[in-house]
């Protein structure tokens, strides 16, 4: 499989020639910025009232906003696994952030304790691949999640010109690392230890120190920038301006209850480390803009899943409404831990301060961005094209289902089916009854409505039934059993 598709791409590249800077019909440039358990409720453009995120607001009002995208998991790696192969969780590789012990070989190779998230296999195709087939320079700077360096999974082996930042993501959890990794070399930050809630450089000014750099290095293009940020995933860490946006916001005293660094002002760091992924956003539209790129870009942005939980490292979803109202939060299927914000910009081609409101989910980023790219997608992928949405030349497809499992939090399972969403928790412990809820009716998922449409419930069944497929990797008992 592997060979086939690198002896497409050595084909697609010589085809793709004349799609460089020097030819009127060069694809646009691709950017996509990723944010780590942003709730949309945290941001303006979503009805946040208490943290500042002017520029991802304007970037709302250049372009699309969607209102029912959904992540590909409520989960890190099985989300990001989605949106690079445009498969949902009932049969991508990735279902779960489990590491593996057969990767202890990478701690000895390249002396780390972060060994990585288990690898997508090699045979897989990816979207950077897809891209860098038509002749894209491709980059990705954050957090990886699907493999670490010297595995099948690492993004150098995906399609990925360049990655800097973290393969693994327990390595993220403090955003002042001792090291963030340039492919397979380690980088010392220096002045940080990896271990205390405070250092000298915070990486998330190397990940725009480097995608900056990459974008002046490849501005005549095509080039494909995947941005998978870690704020505002915990440790609450920030920078002293951010912080200063906040002073005099209102505290509230908590219990220490996760391992992750607590800050001593916890609603004005998380805030703050908002306001930082936004002044970040800012700086990347800006550069755009100063090299003239703004009618030859694409500039997306979203999250991998809901808000965190249980004030976690201090973290306060409660307080910031940060699922905007909506049940749930991070490793949940109710609407709050997989409705995520999407926001599109491609001046000139997307409509300014339009809204879309059909149900869309990260599976479609792959065949959309192939769309932009004149890519042809894999078959056997769940996402659909939505460029002709994008562009205002097609009305959306409303008549869609969408899937979501996940063998963690006690095991939970979900099913969108029109505005019908079956939602079954507790499945590691044996076969549920499904919960059903009348999004139109009832967004919050308050009323569980079951009992008075079997039919439906029949319906949503039979979907979830068709749509997992078992996976040795990551198994799941109860589904299983049921196909």
């Amino acid at each position: 499989m592997r060979i086939a598709i690198l002896c497409f791409t050595a084909i697609a590249w010589l085809a793709c020639s004349n799609l460089r800077a020097d030819s009127p019909n060069k694809p646009p440039n691709i950017i996509l910025i990723m944010a780590d358990d942003l709730g949309r409720g945290e941001l303006g453009c979503y009805g946040q009232t208490k943290i500042k995120t002017p520029r991802i607001d304007a970037l709302a009002r250049q372009g699309m906003r969607f209102t029912d995208f959904y992540s590909g998991s409520p989960l890190c790696a099985p989300s990001r696994c989605a949106l690079m192969t445009g498969r949902h969780t009932g049969h991508s590789f990735i279902r779960d952030n489990g590491e593996s012990g057969h990767w202890d070989w990478v701690a000895e190779k390249y002396d780390t304790p972060f060994t990585g998230q288990r690898p997508i296999p090699d045979e897989t195709v990816t979207l950077a691949e897809l891209l860098h087939s038509r002749g894209y320079a491709t980059a990705a700077t954050g957090k990886w999640g699907l493999g670490h360096y010297g595995t099948t999974g690492s993004p150098t082996t995906q399609g990925f010109d360049l990655f800097y930042g973290y393969y693994c993501q327990r390595h993220a959890h403090n955003h002042y690392p001792a090291f963030l990794w340039r492919n397979g070399e380690k980088e010392t930050l220096e002045g940080n230890t990896g271990k205390d809630a405070l250092g000298a450089i915070h990486s998330h000014d190397k990940f725009l120190e480097n995608a900056k750099t990459f974008i002046r290095e490849y501005r005549d293009g095509p080039f494909f920038l995947y941005m998978p940020v870690i704020i505002p995933h915990l440790a609450i860490q920030t920078t002293e301006q951010e912080l200063a946006k906040y002073d005099g916001m209102p505290e509230s005293p908590h219990k220490k209850q996760s391992h992750y660094a607590e800050h001593p002002r916890s609603h004005a760091g998380y805030a703050a480390m908002v306001s930082q992924l936004d002044t970040g956003v800012g700086e990347i539209v800006d550069l755009v803009a100063e090299l003239g790129l703004d009618d030859d870009t694409i500039i997306l942005f979203t999250s991998d899943n809901g808000p965190t939980y249980d004030r976690a490292g201090g973290a306060d979803s409660d307080f910031f409404d940060s699922s905007a109202g909506l049940r749930g939060r991070k490793k949940e299927v109710y609407e709050g831990g997989i409705r995520i914000p999407l926001i599109a910009r491609w001046a000139g081609k997307i409509k300014a301060d339009s809204t879309e409101t059909a149900p869309a989910a990260m599976w479609d980023l792959l065949p959309t961005l192939c769309d932009v790219a004149g890519a042809q997608p894999p078959a056997d992928i769940d996402g659909i094209d939505l460029l002709p949405v994008l562009l205002g030349k097609a009305q959306p497809q409303t008549d869609r289902d969408f899937y979501w499992e996940l063998p963690n939090n006690g095991g939970v399972q979900a099913v969108r089916h029109g505005n019908w969403k079956g939602v079954r928790t507790g499945l590691l412990a044996g076969p549920q009854s499904w919960q059903l809820y009348d999004l139109a009716a009832d967004p919050k998922e308050t009323t569980d409505v079951a009992a008075e449409h079997a039919d439906v419930v029949a319906k949503i069944d039979a979907i979830a039934r068709e749509s997992h497929v078992p996976s040795k990797e990551f198994p799941f008992p109860t589904l299983d059993a049921a196909n």
